[in-house]
């Protein structure tokens, strides 16, 4: 039984299978098979952009087929071709929040496509890890639409899957209003975010 992160060999592949069985506290992810930390807790203003995103996308969706999860929440992103059987998916990852639509993406552990949206907060630390990492992840996925929320400049990067590839719109400041194209309800001022 691994009950220590220190007992895993970082330099193998593990799949979702061999994910469900450790019984350590720290948070991991697995991109592609490869074991990646989460940081610690979020700082305090993480958590108040990511309750502040909440209350404003909450309304939207009320009365709908929608549901809206925060980390921690397990997504596992698999390749099309292969079968979603826990020993085939080599990709979990714990977005700050999503949006799923198909309630058959929804089994007992979580998430087991692409969610319709992902939003991911930045924070010390995680930036080149959801920049870059997570945007191919997402991107190969088929996620539709990706937030990048930055609370310390008090940005937002959105990118909607066109033709396989995610396309940003300008990037939005605190001044901004945000209108997701692909959920068009989704329709308020970011001050509210970062306010």
């Amino acid at each position: 039984m691994i009950t220590s992160i220190d007992q895993l060999n970082m330099n193998l592949s593990y799949s979702y299978a061999d994910y469900l069985t450790w019984k350590f506290k720290e948070r991991v992810e697995l991109f592609r098979g490869k074991i990646f930390r989460m940081s610690p807790a979020p700082n305090v203003l993480h958590q108040k952009v990511s309750m502040r995103l909440t209350e404003l996308l909450l309304p939207a969706f009320n009365n709908k087929s929608c549901n809206l999860f925060s980390a921690p929440f397990d997504v596992r992103l698999y390749d099309s071709k292969k079968s979603k059987r826990n020993e085939d998916v080599f990709t979990v990852v714990q977005p700050d929040l999503c949006l799923i639509c198909d309630p058959n993406k929804l089994d007992e552990h979580g998430a087991i496509a692409a969610p319709e949206l992902v939003i991911e907060i930045l924070s010390p630390g995680n930036s080149k890890k959801e920049m870059k990492y997570k945007f191919d992840l997402y991107e190969e996925a088929g996620v539709l639409e990706y937030w990048i929320v930055d609370p310390v400049y008090k940005t937002v990067l959105v990118y909607a899957l066109e033709n396989e590839k995610f396309v940003g719109q300008h990037p939005l400041i605190e001044d901004d209003k945000i209108v997701s194209r692909l959920f068009p309800e989704m329709d308020f001022e970011l001050k509210g975010v970062f306010g």
